[in-house]
C-alpha cells in the first residue's frame, strides 16, 4: 500500500436503539450521509477485520488495546479481485485457517465466496448494509449509523483518532463513557450466534 499509513484508535458501541445517543452527537455539527453494502468474512479462529467492499478485500488488524479499552487498528490488506494465490494464502494466514490442497491460481470474487468461505467449517460471510452519518467532532471522526448484519438491525457509534486521548476525551463528552467497547466483528459474531 502507498503512502504512511497512521493507525487510528477506535471506540464503538452496538446496540438496538441508540436513537438518543445518536442524536446527541449529530447536534454537534452537519453530518455527511454514506450508505455501502458491503460482505464480511468472520473466522472461528481470528478477529481481525476482514470485508469485502467496492470489489476490494480490505483487512484491517488489531494492533492494540490500551488502558482505557481502546483498539487501535491498521489497514494491512487492499486487494482487487481476482485474488492471486498469494494473496489468498496470505489472507486465510490473517484468517487463521488452512488453505484447501488443491488450489486455483486466481480467484475470481464469486468463487472465493464458494470453493473457499462457504466450503471452510470455521469461515462465515455476512453481508452487511450501512448508512453512517459521519461528522468531525473535537478532530475525531465521529459517526452514528444504522446497520444491518444477514438482516439483523443494529445502531452503532463510532469515535476514532490517531490520538487515543481525543478519543477518550471525546466519547466522554458526548455521555457514552457507560457503553461498552463493541468492535465490528465482536458485534457481528454475536448478532449471527458464533460468539
Amino acid at each position: 500500500m502507498d503512502g504512511v499509513i497512521i493507525p487510528r484508535w477506535e471506540w464503538r458501541t452496538f446496540a438496538e436503539d441508540l436513537e438518543a445517543e445518536g442524536a446527541r452527537v449529530l447536534t454537534h455539527g452537519e453530518a455527511r450521509l454514506k450508505e455501502s453494502k458491503e460482505v464480511y468474512i468472520l473466522s472461528r479462529r481470528s478477529n481481525e477485520n476482514t470485508k469485502i467492499r467496492d470489489g476490494l478485500m480490505d483487512v484491517k488488524s488489531l494492533q492494540a488495546v490500551n488502558d482505557d479499552g481502546l483498539e487501535q487498528w491498521r489497514p494491512i490488506m487492499k486487494e482487487e479481485f481476482p485474488l492471486t494465490v498469494e494473496t489468498l494464502i496470505r489472507l486465510l494466514g490473517v484468517l487463521q485457517v488452512s488453505a484447501p490442497t488443491d488450489l486455483r491460481s486466481v480467484y475470481t470474487y464469486d468463487e472465493f465466496l464458494e470453493d473457499i468461505v462457504n466450503s471452510h467449517p470455521d469461515l462465515v460471510a455476512v453481508d452487511v448494509s450501512k448508512r453512517r452519518q459521519g461528522l468531525i467532532i473535537n478532530e475525531c471522526i465521529t459517526e452514528f449509523a444504522m446497520t444491518e448484519f444477514n438482516s439483523i438491525p443494529l445502531q452503532t457509534i463510532c469515535v476514532e483518532h490517531a490520538d487515543p486521548t481525543l478519543v477518550t476525551e471525546t466519547v466522554r463528552q458526548l455521555g457514552l463513557d457507560s457503553f461498552a467497547n463493541i468492535n465490528y466483528i465482536a458485534a457481528m459474531k454475536r448478532a449471527v450466534g458464533m460468539d
